[in-house]
Formats: structure tokens, C-alpha cells, sequence
């Protein structure tokens, strides 16, 4: 059960560390569209899946349903919205950065009532230290970074308040799928998927662009495909993981798995310039991943 559980946690991390160099990949289009995008097609693989499999799915109660849509704000629409807006201003490094201490957080708001301090202590130690890395390689490499104007320090702010939203909805959703075991994952997933998607239309109606704008883009096509990947994969299928995770283990380890997110998100980041890590960055990789396997015996 643990297994699995783990194993979930890393594969929703693979997923989601794909959304940081998105942003990247298509500079034109906007953060609201490309939140919006994302997200909607969230919603429809979600109602497809309910759909097809009406006659044996648990359907939500109206508070359920409110609990849905207040969790699909948090950890999905306005978390890749700030997100998406600080990779804009301030690159992806950074922002990954700050995302990257979102461990932390929940490991310290959600540690279980038995576990001791002391036990989480390496865990902590290793990832707080592979951060500190990461942010003197990202320094040595921009030097210019301190000096970059009003819009990097926006986007630093941006990424900061993704990373608050992101940390109140791991804590608050591993604690309501605890108190109901007898929701199933998928459902979980399934019924946040289509409260995401009527937010991301709502998104786009009020601040996105106009239909023929986007119809008139070049790469069009590119951009759709985009977004349906990233929808359907790192949106539906990176949520169901990720319920899996958060129904087997503690809120603390599951906030040690979220480190898995930063480490894939340097390694796309690294395919898509091109470029090797330094070897700064190779430290700094080697120490979250110890910081992993800390926590995890931490956890047996």
C-alpha cells in the first residue's frame, strides 16, 4: 500500500514537472488562455470519463460538490495562473524554486501526530540544503537576475502565491480524502476535474482572448495539442496519482514526494535549452533526492 502510494506520488511529480517548461514552449499565448486551455481540457476528459461510466460512479452531494470547486481553485486554476504568470516574468528557474519549497511547508503543517521531529529532520535538512544550492547556481548563472527590473520581482511575488495555494491544497485535500475513504480516487479526480473546467471557461470568458485571436494564431494547432496534453495528462491523470498518494501516505510524506515535481521540472527545463546541469544543479538534484529517501524510511 505504501508502494503504491510512493510510486503514484513520483509519477504525479513526473507529470507536473512538465507544466513549468510549457510556458516557454509557446511564449505568445497568454497565461489566462493557456490556464484556461489546460484546465478545460481537464474538465472535459473528466465529464467524458463520468459519462461513459455514469452507472458506476458515486455522485458528489451539493457540499461536495462546493468542496470540489473550492479545491479545484486552489490547487489548479489560480495555482497555475500565478504560476503561469511568473514564468512569464521571471523565467523557470525561480519560480520552480519557490514552487520547490512547497515540501517543506506541508511536511511541516501536515507531520502525523506519531511521527517525532527528529525523524523528519534529515528530510527536511536535505531538501532545504539542495534549495540553497539551487539558488547560488541560479545566482552564479544570472547575474543579472537582482538587477532585472520591477517585472522579475513580480513574477518572484507571482510564484510565491502559487506556492501558498498549491501548500493549503495538498494539506487540505490529503485531509479530506482521509476523512472519506469511501470516495475513490478517480471520483475524487473526476468530480475537481469538472468543477476545474467550468472555472477555466469562466477564466477565459472574463480575461481571455477573443475566439478569432486565437483561431488566428500560427501555431494554432501546436498550441491546442498543448494544452490537451498537459490537460489530460499532467491534469487528469496527475490528480488521480497524486489522490492515490495522498489516500495511502501521510500529508508529510506526500509533501516530500511534491520535490519529485522540481526535479523533473529542471530536467525538462535542461532538455528544452539544450544544455547539461552544472554541477551546482547535479548537487542540488542528488540532495533532493536523498531527501526523498530520508523521508520515506522516516515514514516505514
Amino acid at each position: 500500500m505504501m508502494l503504491t502510494g510512493i510510486l503514484a506520488g513520483l509519477a504525479a511529480g513526473a507529470l507536473w514537472g512538465a507544466v513549468f517548461v510549457v510556458p516557454r514552449m509557446i511564449p505568445d499565448v497568454s497565461s489566462v488562455d493557456l490556464t484556461a486551455g489546460r484546465f478545460l481540457s481537464y474538465g472535459v476528459m473528466a465529464s467524458l470519463v463520468m459519462g461513459l461510466t455514469w452507472r458506476s460512479h458515486t455522485w458528489p452531494t451539493l457540499r461536495q460538490a462546493l468542496t470540489a470547486l473550492g479545491m479545484s481553485v486552489l490547487g489548479a486554476t489560480a495555482y497555475y495562473l500565478l504560476l503561469a504568470l511568473s514564468i512569464h516574468r521571471a523565467g523557470t528557474e525561480v519560480p520552480t524554486l519557490i514552487i520547490g519549497t512547497i515540501p517543506l511547508w506541508v511536511m511541516l503543517f501536515g507531520k502525523p501526530a506519531g511521527l517525532k521531529w527528529s525523524a523528519l529532520l534529515p528530510g527536511l535538512a536535505l531538501t532545504a540544503g539542495g534549495l540553497v544550492v539551487m539558488v547560488i547556481a541560479t545566482r552564479s548563472e544570472r547575474s543579472a537576475v537582482p538587477s532585472a527590473g520591477d517585472t522579475f520581482w513580480w513574477g518572484v511575488a507571482l510564484a510565491s502565491a502559487s506556492m501558498v495555494c498549491w501548500t493549503v491544497f495538498a494539506i487540505l485535500n490529503a485531509a479530506w480524502l482521509k476523512r472519506h475513504p469511501e470516495i475513490r480516487a478517480s471520483e475524487w479526480s473526476n468530480w475537481v476535474g469538472i468543477a476545474t473546467g467550468v472555472g477555466a471557461l469562466l477564466l477565459w470568458w472574463v480575461a481571455g482572448s477573443p475566439p478569432n485571436e486565437l483561431l488566428a494564431l500560427e501555431d494554432g494547432a501546436l498550441i491546442a495539442i498543448i494544452c490537451i496534453a498537459t490537460g489530460v495528462g499532467s491534469g487528469w491523470a496527475g490528480s488521480i496519482l497524486w489522490n492515490i498518494a495522498s489516500q495511502r501516505l501521510s500529508a508529510s510524506l506526500c509533501g516530500q514526494l511534491i520535490v519529485s515535481e522540481t526535479l523533473f521540472a529542471l530536467f525538462y527545463s535542461f532538455l528544452w535549452d539544450g544544455a547539461w546541469p552544472g554541477g551546482l544543479q547535479l548537487l542540488a538534484a542528488g540532495l533532493f533526492t536523498l531527501g526523498i529517501l530520508a523521508s520515506i524510511r522516516a515514514h516505514r
